[in-house]
């Protein structure tokens, strides 16, 4: 714990959190490898299972995890 109750946890903690719940949406949390795509889709984008095409870019983790309720207001990410 940190000063005002601050619990930190870090990105891959996170990540696996987001992970999990897109899943289970039928979506998943993909980290682009090397720079080719970097400018169109981000560092983090989510894709459909089921067809395959991309959903969102240029996804950052922590407000996703706030909005898909998997990050506490209390929680902050370390890293």
């Amino acid at each position: 714990m940190r000063e005002g109750g601050d619990v930190m946890i870090t990105q891959r903690a996170l990540y696996m959190r987001v992970k999990r719940k897109l899943a289970a949406k039928g979506e998943a949390l993909r980290t682009l490898r090397g720079t080719r795509h970097e400018k169109d889709l981000g560092q983090l984008y989510i894709t459909d299972l089921y067809t395959g095409t991309v959903v969102a870019t240029h996804v950052d983790l922590e407000s996703l995890g706030r909005e898909l309720g998997v990050l506490g207001e209390t929680e902050k990410v370390s890293g």
